[in-house]
């Protein structure tokens, strides 16, 4: 079905030219489902884009040939592909919400589609669209065809994108990150899905992921890149159990899976034992009966239900749950961004929820609680460097000023594994990691007692998350921190939490040692999300 040989795209800008695809050649079969794998800056997602004749301004194919049933999409006309891309060729991208026009209803947006390529008039093209919204399984279709996306969940938004790719029934699809961000039983339901919709249609496939565990249960054949090359392609048991090159190797030991340990996750010559941690008998936070009640048009609604529990003097506590089930409302809780409704939050035996959130930023106890956001990107301001946004919280409540200031930034950034040049740069020179570790640095900057941790990881890269990971791990170590861990990815959990609680509709439903949960859970919700998350074949040891 489509062929690609020799392609290599380069881009141009101010510093000289950037060849992020280097004469690369793969091919899909008719039906097949086809994963690429490779950290950012791979050129996975260049790849997709070259092939649908979509590269940014300043980028070019240089060389190669792109054939699809016979079409060769490099020297097509741009008529032409306006008539391929949704009809016969379409694609998922990577931010659902972005991809959405969000002053326009959901429904109207996959008729624009079926206009386009004439597989609707006006007459039928409203049922032709409620139609593609049952097809992904949207719970009341006809009600959903008039909401706005900002109405709509981030699983919900990926299923209308989905709706509209596949509206034109099109025989190839792309899908470039098409679960970044998503709890882990959507994620499951979407890849279902998709892999369904596939099969059912005769349909080819290619998914774009940087989760190597992903594309090995969703995929027939796996191409891995690197520096904009393919350095491996094979059957995703083959290369998890027999990886050739060392690059492989590396995506396939920094994987979570289950067994896997902490430092395994790190490339052998980097790994080092880990330290040991002492759990004290003593809580170090106490959250009693909380409660968060917030005001709608249809009543007040309960996000998070009267719930209680502890976190000891260097424990790290894994609070788990699909979206919506009031994981962030209880974080944002405990850090004093916002007020329960009731209940008590007693941190060193001091209510600190009698507080309200707006005065607590200057409370003595705001330095011992700090937050690592879920979005490294946002959580930065961009007018800041990576220097100036560590040194704030050190400015304002630490005191510090001049040489003393300076020093101990750069004693943070070495710290998190920053090398100091980079201080200099604001946040958009940065990579996702570098990022990471900016944010990191500023939350312990402090030395707080309670750090929490909302989804630090989920959208890096493997081989980051591992170092990230590890960082935590010797940090709370030499720091004696506690951690709350807010996540959706269980294999993460199972590896950084001695204790884990399970959230389902803003109640505890399940708590205990992570061990004892993720191995014989007690409760029919915590099994279906251990049962949700991919089982990659098991890894041969390094």
């Amino acid at each position: 079905m489509l062929q690609i040989e020799d392609l290599s795209v380069a881009f141009r800008t101010r510093k000289g030219e950037v060849n992020p695809v280097r004469g690369i050649s793969f091919e899909v079969a008719r039906g097949e489902q086809l994963g690429i794998v490779g950290e950012s800056g791979s050129g996975k997602s260049v790849t997709s884009y070259a092939l649908m004749r979509i590269l940014d301004a300043g980028g070019e194919i240089r060389t190669g040939t792109i054939s699809y049933g016979g079409i060769d999409l490099r020297r097509a006309a741009e008529r032409d592909m306006r008539s391929i891309r949704g009809r016969e060729i379409s694609m998922i991208f990577q931010n659902p919400r972005a991809a959405l026009n969000p002053i326009r209803k959901v429904g109207h947006q996959i008729e624009d589609v079926l206009l386009q390529h004439a597989q609707a008039t006006r007459q039928d093209a409203r049922a032709k669209a409620i139609e593609a919204l049952e097809a992904v399984r949207i719970a009341d279709p006809q009600a959903r065809y008039d909401a706005y996306p900002f109405e709509l969940s981030g699983g919900m938004c990926q299923r209308v994108v989905i709706a509209i790719a596949l509206a034109c029934s099109p025989r190839l699809l792309i899908a470039d990150e098409p679960t970044t961000g998503l709890d882990i039983t959507t994620q499951k339901s979407v890849m279902d899905l998709i892999r369904e919709l596939a099969r059912a249609r005769e349909m080819g496939s290619i998914l774009i992921t940087h989760d190597l565990g992903l594309a090995a249960q969703y995929c027939d054949r796996i191409v891995v890149m690197k520096d904009g090359r393919i350095v491996e392609t094979g059957a995703p048991q083959r290369l998890f159990t027999e990886p050739e090159h060392p690059y492989t190797r590396r995506l396939v030991d920094a994987t979570p899976v289950v067994g896997a340990s902490i430092r395994s996750l790190l490339p052998a010559e980097a790994r080092t034992p880990e330290p040991a941690h002492r759990v004290q008998d003593h809580p170090v936070l106490e959250a009693v009966d909380l409660v968060k009640t917030y005001p709608s048009k249809s009543g007040p609604v309960q996000a998070v239900k009267g719930i209680s529990f502890a976190i000891r003097a260097g424990q790290s506590l894994g609070l788990v749950g699909e979206s919506g089930c009031g994981k962030s409302t209880t974080s944002e809780m405990i850090v004093r961004l916002l007020d329960p409704s009731s209940g008590k939050i007693l941190f060193d035996g001091q209510d600190i929820a009698a507080v309200p959130a707006a005065r607590f930023a200057w409370h003595p106890l705001r330095r011992e609680i700090q937050m690592v956001f879920q979005d490294a990107t946002d959580s930065l301001n961009p007018r800041d460097t990576g220097a100036s946004a560590i040194a704030e919280p050190l400015a304002r409540m630490g005191g510090l000023g001049g040489r003393a200031l300076k020093a101990r930034v750069a004693e943070l950034a070495d710290l998190v594994g920053l090398p100091q040049p980079l201080l200099s740069r604001y946040p958009h020179q940065l990579s996702g990691g570098q990022k990471a570790r900016v944010g990191i640095a500023r939350a312990i900057a402090l030395e707080p007692k309670l750090l929490i941790l909302d989804e630090p990881t989920a959208a890096l890269d493997v081989s980051i998350q591992a170092v990230v990971l590890n960082l935590l791990v010797d940090l709370r170590a030499r720091l004696g921190m506690s951690y709350l861990f807010v996540s959706h990815d269980l294999n993460v959990v199972r590896l950084l939490c001695d204790e884990v609680i399970v959230m389902k509709g803003g109640e505890i439903i399940e708590r205990g040692p992570t061990a004892q949960v993720m191995s014989a859970p007690a409760h029919p919700y915590t099994r279906a999300l251990i049962e949700a998350a991919p089982q990659p074949p098991v890894k041969t040891p390094a």
